[in-house]
Order: C-alpha cells, then sequence, then structure tokens
C-alpha cells in the first residue's frame, strides 16, 4: 500500500516538472523575440498618415484594422534604403525579408507593397487600389502592418515599403 502511495506521488511529482518545463521554455521563445517586436522605429507624419489611411478603408469595407509593429517598419525602411543605394525599385530578397519576420514574430503569412515617387499618402493609397496585387495585400488577412517612406536625397523622390503580416 504505501508503495502505491509512494507510485502516485511520484507520477504527480513528475507530471508537475514536465508542466513546468513546458511553460517555462514558451516563455523563453517569447522573451527571445521581444527584443526584435520592440524595435526603436520614429514616424514620420506621412507614414502614420498612410497607416491611418489603410486602416480606415479596411475599416470602411468591414475587415480588422491591422496593429502597427516598429518591427515591421524596420524592415520596410531597410528595403527602403536597398532601393535607394541601388536605384530600383523592386521587391528584391522579399523572401529572405519574409522568413525573417516568420522567424522574429511568428507570422504565418506576410505581404509587401512598395511605391516610387508620389507626393502624398492618399496618392499611394489611390496607386496601390488602382494595383490589383497591391489591392490584395490591403484586402488581406492580415492582423499586422509596418511602413517606411524614405526620400531619395539625390533626386527629392519617395521611395515607400508597406509589410503587412498574419500574427
Amino acid at each position: 500500500m504505501k508503495l502505491n502511495v509512494f507510485h502516485v506521488l511520484s507520477l504527480i511529482v513528475i507530471i508537475f516538472a514536465i508542466a513546468s518545463c513546458s511553460s517555462n521554455n514558451s516563455e523563453l521563445q517569447n522573451d527571445k523575440t521581444a527584443p526584435f517586436q520592440e524595435v526603436n522605429y520614429t514616424y514620420i507624419s506621412s507614414e502614420l498618415e498612410t497607416m491611418e489611411l489603410l486602416n480606415a478603408y479596411r475599416v470602411s469595407i468591414g475587415l480588422n484594422a491591422l496593429e502597427k509593429i516598429n518591427y515591421l517598419s524596420y524592415k520596410s525602411e531597410e528595403h527602403n534604403k536597398y532601393m535607394i543605394t541601388n536605384n530600383v525599385v523592386n521587391h528584391n530578397d522579399f523572401v529572405t525579408r519574409s522568413q525573417n519576420i516568420i522567424n522574429v514574430l511568428g507570422a504565418k503569412k506576410v505581404g509587401e507593397n512598395i511605391a516610387y515617387n508620389y507626393n502624398s499618402p492618399q496618392a499611394v493609397l489611390n496607386a496601390w487600389m488602382n494595383s490589383p496585387r497591391h489591392k490584395e495585400n490591403i484586402f488581406g488577412d492580415y492582423t499586422h502592418f509596418g511602413i517606411s517612406i524614405r526620400e531619395n536625397p539625390a533626386n527629392g523622390k519617395k521611395y515607400y515599403t508597406n509589410i503587412f503580416a498574419k500574427i
């Protein structure tokens, strides 16, 4: 009888230890991504206005508003800097960018819109809405987004990168 009680108590201790370890592991995974989620990013007024316009449009057609994540804006800014430095407008390295976002933020899917040489948030939104692929991202099943708008100092033209993620 004492042996049976000992086995039951041992089993309870083992189950408790396993449950405790599982909980700690998931917390460690969250802590691992926290610094990336909390990247500092200073938004300029046109970036905030573009995000507000995107969300207002999504809400007006019954979709959820997207939550801003600085890390997505940081990755958008990296791409803008690449495009400015190389004098190109493209989605080069999108697979690498999206895989990084999947790894760092745990995103289930990632989309990207880019634009060049628009002078206002409304103008770039209109252009994206007139492009089926860009519009698909705006209407997409996403939960978060980030944006960067940077001006090429050599010619004054603006580069836009908007990244969407479902987290």
